[in-house]
This record gives structure tokens, C-alpha cells and sequence, in this order.
């Protein structure tokens, strides 16, 4: 059985910026997770350049699920159908500058000025209304002081009005790879 959300208030509990996407599968549980594990960057039209272009080194052939489990992210959560990353740092520059974490402890502790805390999770949960499954992902961003606030504002002020358009992109990816 599908594993409900996983418990996203123990990493970050009052964000600044919450987005969530949901997209629902004909598709066994295990079948849709293990597809949207498979997505890769190259495959989307939008998502996975603006990946590369504020994540510098990351290689185009990647999986999102391979990206979210390793350097500037740490692992936070996982199990048989979720995982929660973390990330800390300056996201509005264009800098690589995201500090590596040693595990989920670290990314608790982070408190450094003029920076965010950024959790992104994902999970297959049942869907009552279709009888199938869905896929969901959850994103939120916390600044640390004022200053962070202010910028994150600034910055989502820009990328704010295509989220919509492009942070869905690769769950339906996941559902069209999980129904083939």
C-alpha cells in the first residue's frame, strides 16, 4: 500500500513559499514510484535547464530522484514510495553556493544569516476518488532573518508566476511513464 505524505512540519513548519503538485495514475503504486525515480532532467522542456542554470554541474543525463539524493542536497527521509531532500543557501544567486550537509541533524541546526532552508519531497499516496495512486511533490522555502526574506521575495516575485507551468513537469512525465 501507497505510504500517506510524509511529515514535512519536522523540517520546515511555517514557509515563506509552499508550492505542491498532484497528478494522479492508473498505475500501481510501485509502478508510478518507480517512474517518477526514473525521470531525468534531459527529458523535461523547462524544469531541467533552469535546474542546471541555478545548480551548475549538474549533468544533464540526471534523474531528479539522483539530484535531490546527493551534493548541494542532502537526504532528510525516505522510504518505499517517498523521500524528503533538503537544501541551505543563497538560491537567489547564480553562484553554487549551498553549503554541504552531513545529514538531516545539519539541516535542523542551519541558521546561517542571510540564508534559506529548502525542503522538497515527494510521494505516491492512494487516490479514493480515481481508485488509483497519485504522485506528489511538495516544495517549501524558509528564510533564516530578514534580510533572506526580502530576497526570497524579490525572487519569487520572477520565478513565482511559471511555477505553476513548469513544477508539475516531471510528475506528469512519472504518470505518462508509469501507464506505458
Amino acid at each position: 500500500m501507497a505510504r500517506a505524505a510524509p511529515d514535512l512540519d519536522r523540517w520546515i513548519a511555517d514557509p515563506q513559499i509552499r508550492t505542491r503538485h498532484r497528478r494522479v495514475s492508473r498505475a500501481s503504486a510501485g509502478d508510478l514510484w518507480a517512474a517518477a525515480n526514473a525521470v531525468r532532467l534531459e527529458q523535461t522542456a523547462t524544469i531541467g535547464r533552469i535546474v542546471r542554470w541555478r545548480i551548475p554541474g549538474v549533468p544533464w543525463s540526471q534523474t531528479f530522484a539522483g539530484m535531490l539524493a546527493s551534493d548541494p542536497f542532502t537526504v532528510l527521509d525516505g522510504g518505499p514510495r517517498h523521500a524528503v531532500s533538503g537544501l541551505c543557501g543563497r538560491i537567489w544567486t547564480t553562484a553554487r553556493d549551498y553549503p554541504e550537509l552531513d545529514g538531516p541533524q545539519s539541516f535542523l541546526a542551519w541558521d546561517a544569516a542571510r540564508t534559506v532552508k529548502v525542503v522538497i519531497a515527494h510521494w505516491v499516496e492512494p487516490d479514493a476518488e480515481s481508485g488509483g495512486n497519485a504522485i506528489v511533490s511538495e516544495a517549501r522555502v524558509a528564510p533564516t532573518d530578514k534580510v533572506a526574506s526580502a530576497r526570497l521575495r524579490a525572487l519569487w516575485i520572477v520565478v513565482g508566476p511559471f511555477e505553476r507551468l513548469i513544477g508539475a513537469e516531471p510528475l506528469a512525465l512519472a504518470v505518462k511513464g508509469a501507464e506505458r
